[in-house]
């Protein structure tokens, strides 16, 4: 099992990684099939395209700004390329063209009002993020049919793909790699024969892909992405989308902190850095999957205190983030990171569990306290649900990143005050979540059917 840590932090957009950036670069990709298949003729626009939307994609997609994704992708743009733009201003304009172009200059047909469709009665039996791309022509014949699925973190696989998997993410098989673990049993048994720390033992895994240059100024832009995105949450305020009338709050919250800061708490300043992620995300603005976008704002939050406060280096960064992203792998490779497969356990669960296990590592603590400190903080986020109102990633997702980052700081604090040694492992703990998701409901799973999403009676 490998995933580089520069595949799971990614540069993207809000407000979903699973519902969001997922479906645009399924969009893309399709676009990309299109391109092979379609010849520029006089003809091509008497071709169109239909994207029909299943599961949880369906039913909280438009909160989720999935029917936008779709555009932005079937028009050649992709997440990190929309990091920078305006992309209200951008969706206005592909809204209406009704056709977009591919890369050999045949056109093709796309009504987004009519093309784009929310199946919210049949949920493909593999994944509940599914959805259907299709070209057909003039007489509604299928030419060309691809179905997609959106696993969580902005990663996608086909329907080919997914069913040859395991796991539910496909990865690298490790085999090739000096440190080829897979769980946290092999990571630590490894750590023993090696003498290496886990970061360690990541950074090796990593060189054999690509340089050392390259790993860390990747490591660096995702870090400086990280900070950018908290600064211009707590310098912006106003109203967010989507109809709920949700205010930001970070802004005048970090105000308060500075004007008196020997008031200011640990968990204050914790919240403050997480709900500017999270704010921003809703905003669908930039922001980094860590892991997901739902739960962006727990590790930024972390490291942030880290940096801003206890004097940390660009060092302990990149350890931070390498060690986070050994964990996040294990998580990813023996359950889900997905809030509509598990439920938010598997959100700001696995965030909590990679940013204490990182800001552990950094700290100094030795590889059972890490895994320690990854085992308390998603332990005491087992069972919580994914039941966003309104479909929207803000209620309660934005406060909850503030609470996740606030359990992650307490979990790497307890496991250093320990000596490693505990009764859960943390494997045990990941199985846990795996199969509480699986017997959680669907109406808790990113569906906006139950919970809080149904608790809100308006007048």
């Amino acid at each position: 099992m490998f995933i580089s840590v520069l595949d799971l932090f990614k540069i993207g957009i809000g407000p979903s990684s699973s519902h969001t950036m997922g479906p645009m670069m399924a969009a893309n990709k399709f676009r990309s099939h299109l391109d092979q298949l379609v010849i520029a003729t006089s003809n091509s626009k008497a071709n169109h395209v239909r994207c029909i939307l299943k599961g949880s994609l369906a039913f909280t997609g438009k909160g989720h700004a999935t029917d936008r994704a779709v555009v932005l992708g079937l028009h050649g743009y992709t997440p990190e390329a929309l990091s920078t733009q305006d992309v209200n201003a951008l969706i206005a304009k592909l809204w209406i063209m009704n056709s977009f172009t591919l890369n050999n200059g045949a056109v093709i047909t796309f009504n987004p009002d009519k093309d784009i469709i929310f199946d919210k009665h049949e949920t493909l039996p593999q994944h509940p993020n599914g959805m259907v791309y299709m070209l057909l022509d003039e007489n509604e014949k299928v030419l060309l049919s691809e179905t997609y699925f959106s696993i969580g973190g902005g990663f996608i696989n086909t329907l080919a793909e997914i069913n040859q998997l395991n796991a539910p993410l496909k990865m690298e098989s490790a085999k090739s790699f000096p440190f080829p673990f897979d769980s946290a049993r092999s990571m630590l048994q490894m750590v023993q024969q090696s003498n290496l720390s886990i970061a360690d033992m990541k950074r090796a895994n990593e060189l054999t892909k690509m340089s050392a240059n390259e790993l860390d100024q990747g490591l660096d832009r995702i870090w400086h992405a990280m900070q950018r995105c908290i600064e211009n949450g707590l310098t912006t305020e106003g109203q967010l989308p989507g109809g709920l009338k949700v205010s930001r709050r970070a802004k005048a919250i970090f105000n308060q902190l500075q004007k008196d800061p020997g008031k200011a708490t640990l968990n204050d300043w914790l919240c403050a850095y997480a709900m500017a992620v999270n704010e921003e995300n809703a905003a669908g603005h930039m922001v980094v999957t860590a892991p997901t976008n739902g739960a962006a704002g727990v590790i930024p939050a972390v490291l942030y205190y880290m940096v801003k406060h206890e004097n940390g280096s660009i060092e302990n960064v990149r350890n931070f983030l390498l060690t986070a992203a050994a964990i996040g792998g294990i998580i990813k490779h023996r359950s889900s990171i997905s809030g509509a497969e598990v439920g938010c356990q598997g959100e700001v669960g696995s965030a909590a569990a990679m940013a204490a296990a990182g800001l552990c590592a950094a700290q100094g603590g030795t590889a059972k306290q890490i895994e320690n400190a990854a085992e308390i903080a998603l332990e005491h986020h087992l069972g919580m649900t994914c039941d966003p109102v309104g479909g929207l990633v803000q209620v309660p997702c934005i406060e909850r990143n503030g609470f996740g980052a606030i359990k992650a700081h307490t979990a790497a604090a307890l496991a250093r005050r320990g000596t490693g040694e505990h009764f859960m492992p943390l494997d045990n703990c990941i199985a846990a979540m795996k199969q509480t998701g699986l017997e959680m409901s669907h109406k808790y799973k990113e569906t906006s059917l139950g919970g809080l999403a149904v608790s809100i009676t308006e007048c």
